[in-house]
């Protein structure tokens, strides 16, 4: 007995050493700016890396614009991959078994958790003026019904009237009449209110920016009626705004369906059932086969693979709807340019999490796969990140609808349109997870850091369970000052729970009262290894000593993770390793940093 208690406070011990090297190096990190930058924080739901500027053969010229003036993560990871914990998670920068949310409906934080401080709180604390447009929290119960206004906002947050159409049938069928279906391109002019959720959010961001403009007195669109209320000169803005698209249903503007034609797609690269896959980590992808041009059972668990058809289809369509909210966020950054803002902001790109297309015959979120959690993540930082950009302007508004019935032109924009330029712009490979973002636009932003949560982190209000990347972007961009990186995070780490063993209807999205196992997924640069446990849901506990299921991915003969190996007789001592890692959790993969010595001064 008193051995094992002696180990234990030993593993705490080397816990909190790492935490405070860590915190240390981050204190020695100062970008040295000079000014109080505003932010531009873009949320993209159901996003996964489909972007030129991540290899995919996706056209989205504007994302690629900024990822060109950006440093750009490769290995980015979502919490949990469904929308409101991991919106939950990454605004208040805590893990879902911190803010005790697993699911859409069960609590608020603040009541159910603690009093924590979110991003855009800590920046209205900060002095900033803080703004929200379209869907940035999860709306709803999870954020009080009001998208954690006023704690979070300095005015309330602007919902898009359209969104409340989300479930009409307006989908032209071949037989004349309208349809609710899951892939809908739409004429714009002829659905309700003439307009779509992501369009009004845009012009709603495009109106707030003029108005916080010095140059200001510019004409409101007629589909946004802000009550806004303009800050004192000077003040600082924090602006988030929330892309509804690309997730389902694709309902966008048709135009951009003729950006991708049916011939030119091509089947996921892994669109197989993985073998020796463990029941519960499965999903079912039920939201999908809701739709009438989905011709599969609506209510029960499906196995098989999308019909090869409707597989080209819904690539279509998703990256149609990528292409849709391209343009609307390229409109944000013009406006941005053209009030005088692009050097004096700092701009942040996320997507809640991931989406599979096809791998592994999944489709949709709901489960630890790499691609559901997997998402893009860039910063933008002025004189950091933009230092290769040739060019006078910096967003240039791109149309990629303007390129289908055109020659390609020689213009300023060749470098990173329709091809991207990989030489412009900076990269990371690191591992890095959403919770790290809320203490890096912190760090970057010169106002107080969150320090690194203590183990009993309900009692703490302000804190993170992630780490400012700062560290890395200094040492990646060359900027003076960086601190020295002794080791970076090993692991990143994610979850996703279940109702049952076997697949049901609830599968995808079980209220906390049916949550019965939790399967904890920890990402290396070697593997992928996955615990399902028993959990409670009435006290959350859960029983660690007894996994119910196991996967491993070796990523250097299975890159896809089309084979789960966890039962393999060679893997038995790697398997031990890798479960004791996972117990350790986030706390024993944090970075350990030093301060790098100024010998000039």
């Amino acid at each position: 007995m008193f051995k094992k208690i002696m180990i234990r406070l030993m593993t705490i011990l080397s816990v909190i050493m790492v935490v405070e090297k860590q915190v240390d190096g981050v204190t020695g990190v100062d970008l040295g700016l000079g000014f109080k930058p505003n932010v531009l924080f873009l949320v993209v739901d159901d996003f996964r890396p489909a972007l030129g500027s991540y290899g995919e053969k996706v056209k989205t010229p504007n994302l690629d614009q900024l990822a060109a003036q950006s440093i750009r993560f490769t290995d980015a990871r979502a919490q949990q991959a469904v929308c409101a914990p991991s919106r939950i998670s990454f605004l208040t920068g805590r893990r879902p078994d911190s803010t005790l949310l697993w699911d859409f409906t069960s609590s608020y934080w603040r009541q159910a958790a603690g009093n924590y401080t979110t991003l855009p709180q800590h920046f209205k604390e900060s002095g900033y003026y803080t703004l929200s447009a379209g869907k940035v929290f999860h709306h709803g119960p999870c954020s009080n019904f009001t998208d954690d206004y006023p704690l979070s906002w300095s005015i309330p947050c602007y919902w898009p009237s359209t969104k409340r159409n989300s479930k009409l049938k307006v989908c032209p069928g071949a037989d004349g009449h309208l349809h609710y279906y899951t892939m809908c391109p739409v004429n714009v002019t002829q659905v309700p209110e003439g307009t779509l959720p992501d369009i009004q959010s845009t012009e709603y961001a495009i109106s707030s920016l003029k108005s916080l403009s010095s140059k200001g007195g510019k004409k409101l669109s007629h589909h946004v009626k802000p009550s806004f209320i303009n800050p004192a000169p000077h003040t600082p803005f924090f602006m988030a705004v929330g892309y509804h698209k690309p997730h389902l249903p694709f309902r966008y503007p048709k135009e951009y369906k003729s950006l991708y034609p049916l011939d030119s797609m091509s089947m996921a690269p892994n669109p197989y059932y993985t073998k020796g896959l463990p029941p519960p980590a499965w999903e079912h992808w039920n939201d999908v086969r809701v739709g009438e041009d989905i011709p599969l059972s609506k209510d029960k668990p499906y196995y098989g693979p999308l019909p090869p058809k409707y597989h080209l289809l819904m690539r279509q369509s998703y990256f149609a709807a990528t292409s849709y909210v391209d343009y609307e966020i390229g409109r944000v950054l013009s406006t941005l340019e053209e009030e005088g803002f692009a050097d004096s902001s700092i701009i942040a790109l996320v997507g809640d999490h991931g989406w599979q297309l096809g791998e592994h015959q999944e489709w949709s979120k709901y489960s630890n796969y790499d691609s559901a959690t997997r998402v893009p993540l860039m910063f933008y930082i002025p004189k950091v990140t933009d230092k290769h950009w040739p060019h006078q302007h910096k967003f240039r508004l791109i149309d990629p609808l303007d390129r289908i019935h055109q020659t390609e032109q020689q213009d300023a924009f060749d470098n990173v349109t329709p091809q991207y330029n990989q030489s412009l712009g900076f990269v990371s490979n690191a591992l890095v997870e959403l919770v790290d973002i809320f203490p890096t636009l912190s760090k970057i932003a010169g106002i107080t850091v969150p320090p690194v949560c203590p183990i009993d982190t309900f009692h703490t209000d302000f804190c993170a369970e992630g780490v400012s990347l700062l560290p890395v972007i200094c040492n990646v961009t060359a900027t003076v000052n960086c601190g020295l990186i002794v080791r970076w995070k090993n692991a990143s780490f994610s979850q996703y729970p279940r109702p049952t063993f076997f697949p049901s209807h609830k599968t995808n999205t079980p209220k906390l009262t049916e949550i019965n196992l939790m399967g904890y997924s920890m990402h290396t640069k070697k593997y992928r290894y996955v615990e399902w446990l028993s959990f409670n849901h009435t006290d959350y506990a859960v029983n660690w000593t007894e996994p119910v299921a196991r996967e491993l991915y070796s990523y250097k003969v299975d890159p896809l993770e089309m084979q789960n190996v966890a039962n393999a007789s060679q893997y038995r001592n790697l398997i031990k390793e890798l479960s004791q890692q996972l117990r350790s959790n986030w706390r024993h993969a944090l970075p350990v940093l030093k301060k790098k010595t100024n010998t000039t001064e």
